[in-house]
């Protein structure tokens, strides 16, 4: 598939490009004493069944990434598929470069599909990606992203979760979701403005630091014009799930 991009989103993802590509040319200083192996992760944050009201889900969040320290390329997906009912869904795949700009700090720079399926006719689109992933004061992982798409609708992502631990086994992880557009897109249900809010809270207990069974509860509320073009589709604007499920890596 081939996209034509409208000179707004050129000149965006160039901008994206050009200053990335200063950053990632500083060198810090203290790289020379930098481990030079290249290493490599794949964790699930979220593999989970959904029970809500109007249809059970499959839900996941996933990343993995290989690279040195400084330098690392991440594939990142997450996700959701109906059970029951009208099949539908959504899929995202990004892959993205990722340089060490802080302790503990990483920008990342990259690109986004969408794919979402459901009654009516399949959509997809692809989107520019820049954004910074790392952990704030007090331990809150963070993830914060800005998307450009190829009709230069512009949208962010707000992610973070905070580790509790209440033994050296059991642990308690609150979560919040949000996404925002500086645009509507209307073909993908997306309202100017705040979008959504989701909010969870999970238990797990880690049978080992890797592998990690989970019970909880997730509460998700769509606003403004986003609220609308649901109602539109007959979709809920609001819904509280249990969930289920395991959270792994290796």
């Amino acid at each position: 598939m081939t996209f034509s991009f409208r000179p707004a989103a050129r000149r965006g993802f160039a901008l994206t490009v050009f200053l990335s590509s200063i950053l990632f040319a500083c060198e810090p200083a203290s790289a020379q004493l930098e481990d030079r192996r290249v290493r490599s992760l794949v964790q699930f944050d979220l593999f989970e069944y959904q029970a809500h009201e109007q249809a059970n889900a499959l839900r996941w969040d996933a990343f993995a990434w290989v690279g040195r320290d400084y330098d690392r390329l991440w594939l990142k997906s997450e996700g959701q598929q109906s059970v029951e009912g009208a099949s539908a869904g959504i899929t995202e795949v990004q892959a993205l470069y990722a340089r060490l700009v802080a302790p503990f700090w990483y920008l990342q720079t990259g690109w986004r599909f969408e794919a979402l399926n459901g009654p009516g006719d399949d959509r997809s689109r692809s989107l520019g990606v820049l954004g910074v992933q790392g952990l704030a004061p007090y331990r809150f992982d963070t993830e914060a992203a800005l998307f450009v798409s190829e009709d230069a609708d512009v949208s962010a992502r707000l992610t973070t979760t905070y580790d509790l631990l209440l033994t050296q086994q059991l642990v308690l992880q609150p979560r919040l979701d949000t996404n925002l557009a500086a645009t509507s897109a209307r073909r993908f249900g997306i309202g100017k403005g705040l979008n959504d809010l989701e909010l969870g809270l999970r238990l797990r207990y880690e049978v080992r630091r890797e592998f990690a069974p989970y019970v909880g509860v997730s509460w998700l509320r769509a606003f403004g014009d986003t609220a609308d073009l649901a109602e539109e589709e007959g979709d809920e604007i609001e819904r509280v799930s249990v969930v289920a499920g395991l959270r792994f890596w290796f």
